[in-house]
């Protein structure tokens, strides 16, 4: 079951959807990601309840692909997923690092490379697909619409990185002010479609499982398939 298609124009100064294929240097798609943009939808309405997932129908691509060369300083480590959801349940206490202390494993600063994207703006297309046959179709979007409307988010939506602010617009129907940028037109190869199973319906869904699609833009324009659809290549389960 699914809902009706809504549409966001959002924009912002920076941006990074990093390609996987780059490993510790990034490198940004020149298109946002279906998966960043489902965290920009998830940002203005989310379910915890795991009744549905933000499915992508398209993007529209209104100013041209712009790099801009970034250095920034990071933090080596990473904590791993088993002690946030340790510290997430309780399990135990939190711990923290720091930059700067050396000795600590996780510890110490390095700079990185980072070609990101500047002046993005784009707009997208998505509705709600609803896993468990969800009855409250229409309240569910006239939800979504009055939160959106109002400007009202769960968190500040973000392109890709979270010190990359994404602001947003509701848009209705045809209520398009800018068209595509229509002298665009690439074969981006293969993106990352999400990080995630959009089909798990329970907190498994919280399981990485990364999936690719084939990402032509046309005019501008990036029609992104069903997740369910054979377009969307996803790893053997197990």
């Amino acid at each position: 079951m699914r809902g009706k298609t809504h549409c966001l124009e959002v924009w912002g100064d920076l941006a990074c959807f990093t390609r996987p294929e780059m490993k510790v240097e990034r490198y940004s798609y020149p298109v946002i990601t279906p998966s960043a943009a489902r965290g920009i939808f998830d940002a203005i309405y989310w379910k915890k309840s795991y009744e549905f997932y933000w499915q992508i129908e398209r993007i529209e691509v209104l100013k041209p692909p712009k790099y801009i060369a970034l250095r920034r300083n990071e933090v080596k480590g990473v904590v791993s997923i088993d002690k946030v959801n340790s510290w997430r349940t309780a399990a135990s206490e939190p711990e923290a690092f720091f930059a700067d202390d050396m000795d600590d494993e996780l510890g110490g600063r390095t700079q990185r490379q980072t070609m990101a994207l500047r002046d993005v703006h784009y707009r997208m297309f998505a509705h709600m697909h609803f896993r468990n046959g969800e009855n409250n179709v229409v309240t569910q979007d006239e939800q979504f619409e009055r939160r959106a409307k109002h400007g009202k988010c769960f968190y500040q939506p973000y392109f890709g990185c979270r010190e990359f602010p994404a602001f947003f617009l509701w848009r209705d129907g045809d209520d398009h002010e800018l068209p595509p940028y229509r002298p665009y037109s690439a074969d981006l190869g293969f993106m990352v479609y999400d990080t995630f199973d959009l089909g798990c319906d329970t907190d498994q869904f919280a399981k990485q499982k990364v999936s690719m699609f084939r990402a032509p833009v046309k005019e501008g324009v990036l029609e992104v398939p069903l997740y369910d659809s054979s377009d969307v290549l996803k790893p053997e389960d197990g």
